[in-house]
């Protein structure tokens, strides 16, 4: 993918499109599992996201019944975590 289109998460920085796309579907597909499993707060992996985001993470929490994202963060080493338990 070319550097300068929307998807590609350089480790420098991730654009606004990027972070768009991640909070999407972070609300629609991630939260519903962590209200399932009683999460309070955390760090995921953003490789649900898409596998261009894998190196991505994003930390966490709960506000009333709602989540919020509160950082992004890179870690090349940072892993998924399969949340269908």
């Amino acid at each position: 993918m070319d550097k300068g289109k929307p998807g590609f998460a350089s480790p420098q920085e991730l654009g606004d499109e990027d972070k768009g796309l991640i909070q999407e579907v972070f609300y629609r597909e991630i939260v519903p599992k962590l209200v399932r499993l009683h999460a309070r707060n955390g760090v995921l992996s953003c490789d649900f996201a898409g596998p261009q985001f894998r190196a991505w993470q994003i930390q966490f929490r709960s506000r009333g019944a709602d989540f919020e994202i509160v950082d992004f963060e890179y870690d090349e080493d940072g892993c998924g975590i399969d949340l269908d338990l």
